[in-house]
């Protein structure tokens, strides 16, 4: 399968509202930009995640992306940045290189226009199958695997000094990906909620129609609860979330 082949311009309306940044999860990423003044942030979307505090311009090629932003987003992909060589303090990325269709070129350019680190927010797809969705919609799990890409190839590109860390999601995350939800099975039942989660559209409806039945009755009859009615008080799931953090040598 490859990068790059969700359709934003048409699936990509909601996001802003339900793929808001996590606080939790945003103080891990602005940590890693470490001091950094300017910031570039490559596959922006609709602005989650940016620092505030900081001097940001984002880059975002969708259009239905771009105007859900509360600031503006210069039009334009991983793989060709129009900025010169050492432009900004630090270069962030989140949730995005899964999509690029040249993996390798978009990474040289995130590293080509940083001076200091290139912070990435990512999923390890090899981690997924550890999560119980997998027990209701395995082709789900396997649609990830397929799509993100491994993180010691993103490392190895990179270069420098390279940390990857397992990122915990909050019981109440805001920021509306699979793992988000895995206190509340019952959000993943919403059609709307799984519209801002991409991988879903991979699937075939009725493999959609059969997940969702046979979650809604185990939620229902009490059977999830009885397997993994645990989660429901675990203050935090370590999952497949990562941040991958690259300094320059």
């Amino acid at each position: 399968m490859l990068a790059g082949d969700f359709d934003y311009e048409t699936h990509g309306g909601g996001y802003a509202v339900r793929r808001r940044t996590d606080p939790r999860i945003a103080a891990r990423v602005h940590a890693a930009l470490g001091d950094a003044r300017t910031v570039l942030n490559v596959g922006a979307g609709a602005g989650s995640y940016e620092p505030e505090d900081r001097d940001v311009i984002a880059v975002e090629p969708s259009r239905v992306m771009r105007a859900q932003r509360r600031t503006p987003a210069v039009d334009a992909v991983a793989e060709d940045l129009p900025f010169d060589d050492g432009s900004f303090d630090a270069v962030m990325a989140t949730v995005t290189i899964h999509q690029w269709p040249d993996l390798e070129r978009g990474l040289r350019e995130l590293r080509r226009v940083s001076r200091g680190p290139v912070v990435i927010l990512t999923f390890d797809g090899d981690a997924g199958g550890d999560f119980w969705l997998a027990d209701y919609v395995p082709e789900l799990i396997a649609v990830e695997r397929g799509r993100y890409p491994a993180l010691d190839a993103v490392t190895e590109v990179l270069g420098g000094d390279c940390a990857v860390t397992k990122v915990p999601v909050p019981i109440d995350c805001v920021d509306g990906f699979t793992e988000a939800f895995y206190a509340r099975p019952e959000r993943l039942l919403d059609p709307e909620v799984r519209r801002s989660q991409s991988a879903w559209g991979f699937l075939e409806p009725a493999v959609i129609e059969r997940f969702a039945a046979k979650l809604r009755e185990d939620v229902e009859s009490g059977d999830w609860d009885r397997r993994y009615g645990f989660l429901r008080s675990q203050p935090e799931y370590l999952g497949s979330l990562r941040l991958i953090t690259a300094w320059p040598r």
